[in-house]
């Protein structure tokens, strides 16, 4: 197996997520009491949050790049970031290091595609549905992309930093949430893809009007099976 690097902390409630259905998936592959080799650099999450919010995404870039040196130093073979916003600087993170890096945007597009959809809703933090770079990528692969208006917009945002990463998990907002896929399906969406780590924490499949694309699950399965590489079977006893 292969070791994988995890730069999480972004929140910790979603990176707990990730380390689980990694372990999971590869102990149901492999059977027994086997898991991954991983390493991880969890951040202090506020000092991240506050770069965000000042826009200062170059310092932001500069941080998760020495996280990601560090776990190539580690013996990371292979690097993935637990959070959809800051794949806004995954470009400084891929320049600093020489191993691969397992982007969310296309992991979780290529499922998109895969299920036949074209037209998609996308809802994350605000950055992530305001700013162009996840989008773009997301049309890059022939999809077309879909955002809340700017109320709803505020409301997803701040459940996400409000609820989520403190770990508040409010039927309320869940009730909101669904209200505006509901929307969101009203102008065409086909399905929803939950581009922020957490949004799966709150959501389940059974909730949604629409199909749910949840980016953690996606990404931590494309983790697993880096990890397994070639593992096809439990080795023999």
């Amino acid at each position: 197996m292969r070791t994988i690097g995890l730069i999480g902390g972004m929140s910790f409630e979603s990176t707990v997520s990730y380390y689980q259905q990694i372990n999971r998936h590869v102990a149901a592959q492999l059977g027994g009491l086997h898991s991954a080799p991983l390493l991880l650099h969890s951040v202090e999450f506020a000092a991240i949050a506050a770069l965000q919010a000042a826009g200062d995404w170059h310092q932001a870039g500069v941080v998760l790049a020495a996280c990601a040196q560090g776990l190539q130093r580690a013996g990371a073979e292979g690097l993935l970031l637990c959070t959809n916003t800051m794949h806004k600087v995954a470009p400084a993170i891929e320049a600093a290091v020489d191993i691969p890096f397992l982007h969310i945007v296309d992991i979780t597009a290529a499922a998109v595609v895969a299920a036949d959809i074209e037209n998609v809703a996308l809802l994350g933090t605000r950055f992530t549905m305001e700013q162009a770079f996840y989008r773009d990528r997301l049309q890059a692969h022939g999809l077309r992309v879909q955002v809340p208006n700017t109320v709803d917009q505020d409301r997803v945002h701040r459940v996400i930093f409000d609820e989520l990463c403190r770990g508040r998990i409010e039927p309320a907002s869940r009730r909101a949430y669904v209200e505006i896929i509901a929307r969101l399906a009203q102008r065409g969406a086909q399905a929803v893809i939950l581009g922020c780590t957490e949004i799966g924490l709150l959501l389940a499949h059974d909730d949604s009007p629409l199909p749910l694309f949840d980016t953690t699950a996606l990404h931590a399965r494309a983790a697993a099976e880096f990890v397994l590489g070639d593992v096809c079977s439990p080795p023999a006893p």
